[in-house]
């Protein structure tokens, strides 16, 4: 663990245990009942919180790959090198088997003996387990988080899913460029993006005909042609694509078909490299450790998925579990961004006193610390709500997955960019340089906001889903009341979003306009709500006071007025070190 020196340099802090440093997390595993995953956790979280891990993390941000489109010989290869330490990286989440273990009701071939049962608790198990990850280094969650979400479509084809399942399970990682049947791990990732629609996916206009001119359908063979904005990850072992399912070549009406759905694999049955050929990658503003590009298809193999004519229901389904992921993500960059903060404070001085004894700083580090738990709290409670929906019955579950998703995306990825950028400023100008972890954190903490969505998306969705499933609807709202019960602030707030909805319903124009400030408001009573539940009382108080109460302020953080006391106890549980 880095100590200050006498020179007043801080160094970020490494070599800690984020999970035994982190009560809101410890107390969130504690209610799932998730302590079969408990000791696995613990390891992981020594582990990205190293030295060594961090050293990784930085070569692999430092390095970002390189495309090889072709060999010495002019043969194309379309081939991504990465620096070692991005296949290290993912070798280590691999050994973690946190790829499937939100689904562990299926038996996974060649599972090791010390394998934690099937048991409740393993979406929240799973959640920590990303989340930790995400403090270290973020970008490898990109493909994490595309193999988990693929999980659900693929065990719906029996066909495919036995060739492949292995493979999606395994803790290992293999990085070979080789025919999925020759692979020991597979990574997946998904090709939605066109340049002309972005989020609008219905305007896509890559076509897939059907390989035997007798037809196609589920399982059957297609050949693809088209192209894709941003296909993440192209090195992955197939992707989850979405195109227009023409009947031939040649068809005149092929940019009104239906859109489908089709596993993409890198290499074709017959041995040969697929015809995806990579143009280029993006360059991009951060997660630069992960590959992303451009891509066009020619005549590139597929095979459906699916049901024919639902390929938007169907990638649909991955994109929910990936839009938690973001959330997780972006929670996890909160995190760190606070804890270097915090850690920065306790031990630099400034005018004649350590930061974290000034008034000005506290107020500053009380709210990022606020933020963090506030958005942890929503994070795993959106994670239970994905395991407890898929028992029958579960309306509350199904209230929180499908409203609450997208509607957290929306604000806690937007929050952690401003909190990310506060506490970059708490460090001053050693925050400010490429060598700081909290400059990655910076850069990367958009990418949240944008994947599978942006804000407007997200907030369109929220409305989607509340005019679409007035069952799901009222079930949220009864469970918001039932939060509120005993706090006015809150009832007020629930109240008063009540009363708006009920104006906006008629009003479609009034509708959307207002749904950023609606959705930003449902999200702070849901999260109030929740640090009723299960935070410490000053931490509590001080949330809704300073989000709902009349004089909330959510500009700048440290602008809210909050008690001396209070400010104590948050800033004393926050990041709790064992020296």
């Amino acid at each position: 663990m880095a100590e200050r020196d006498k020179d007043n340099l801080v160094d970020e802090l490494v070599g800690y245990d984020p999970l035994g440093s982190d009560p809101a997390l410890q107390a969130a595993l504690a209610r799932a009942q998730a302590h079969p995953w408990l000791p696995g956790l613990q390891q992981h979280a020594r582990t990205v919180a190293s030295a060594a891990f961090a050293q990784l993390a930085d070569q692999a941000n430092r390095h970002p790959p390189q495309l090889q489109p072709w060999d010495a010989r002019g043969r194309r290869i379309d081939q991504v090198e990465f620096h070692p330490a991005w296949h290290q990286v993912l070798a280590h989440y691999r050994a973690q088997q946190l790829i499937d273990m939100p689904f562990a009701g299926a038996p996974v071939a060649d599972a090791p003996a010390h394998a934690p049962p099937a048991t409740s608790g393993r979406w929240t198990a799973w959640a920590a387990g990303f989340y930790l990850h995400g403090q270290a280094e973020a970008g490898s969650l990109c493909p994490a988080t595309m193999t988990t979400a693929a999980i659900p479509v693929l065990r719906k084809e029996p066909a495919l899913w036995a060739q492949i399942a292995r493979g999606i399970s395994s803790a290992e990682h293999d990085a070979r460029d080789a025919p999925v049947a020759d692979k020991t791990a597979l990574w997946v990732g998904m090709g939605m993006t066109e340049k002309q629609g972005g989020s609008d996916v219905r305007s896509n206009t890559t076509v897939a005909y059907p390989l035997d001119a007798a037809g196609g359908g589920r399982g059957a063979a297609y050949r693809l042609q088209g192209h894709k904005w941003f296909y993440s990850v192209p090195t992955a072992d197939a992707h989850l694509v979405v195109a227009r399912m023409a009947s031939s070549a040649h068809d005149a009406h092929a940019l009104q078909a239906p859109l489908a759905c089709f596993w993409v694999p890198r290499w074709q049955p017959d041995g040969r490299r697929n015809s995806v050929l990579v143009q280029r990658l993006k360059d991009k503003v951060g997660n630069r450790s992960n590959a992303s590009s451009e891509v066009l298809f020619d005549d590139a193999y597929g095979v459906l998925v699916g049901e024919e004519g639902r390929g938007i229901a169907t990638i649909m389904e991955m994109a929910t579990i990936t839009r938690l992921c973001c959330v997780l993500g972006s929670s996890a960059l909160l995190r760190q961004a606070t804890v270097q903060a915090l850690w920065s404070a306790r031990h630099r001085q400034a005018f004649g006193a350590a930061l974290v004894a000034q008034p000005l700083m506290q107020s500053v580090l009380a709210d990022l610390a606020l933020e963090s738990e506030a958005a942890l709290l929503l994070a795993m409670r959106l994670a239970q709500a994905f395991e407890d929906s898929s028992a029958p019955g579960q309306t509350t579950a199904l209230a929180w997955q499908r409203i609450m998703t997208p509607a957290a995306k929306f604000w806690v990825c937007k929050r952690a960019i401003a909190c990310s950028a506060e506490a970059m400023e708490v460090l001053g100008g050693n925050g400010y340089t490429e060598s700081s972890a909290l400059a990655r954190i910076y850069r990367e903490a958009p990418v949240n906001s944008i994947w599978e969505g942006s804000g407007n998306v997200m907030c369109l969705d929220v409305l989607k889903a509340l005019q679409r499933e007035p069952a799901l609807r009222d079930g949220l709202w009864q469970d918001l009341q039932r939060m509120a019960a005993d706090d006015l602030a809150m009832a007020q707030a629930l109240q008063r979003l009540h009363t708006q909805w009920q104006a906006m319903a008629q009003d479609a124009w009034a509708q959307q306009a207002q749904a950023r400030q609606w959705v930003q408001q449902l999200v702070l009573v849901a999260q109030a709500g929740l640090m009723r539940q299960h935070a410490a009382p000053a931490h509590a108080d001080a949330f809704v006071a300073s989000r709902l109460g009349p004089h909330a302020h959510l500009g700048v953080m440290g602008a809210f007025p909050l008690a001396k006391a209070q400010i104590s106890a948050i800033l004393g549980a926050s990041l709790q070190l064992q020296h």
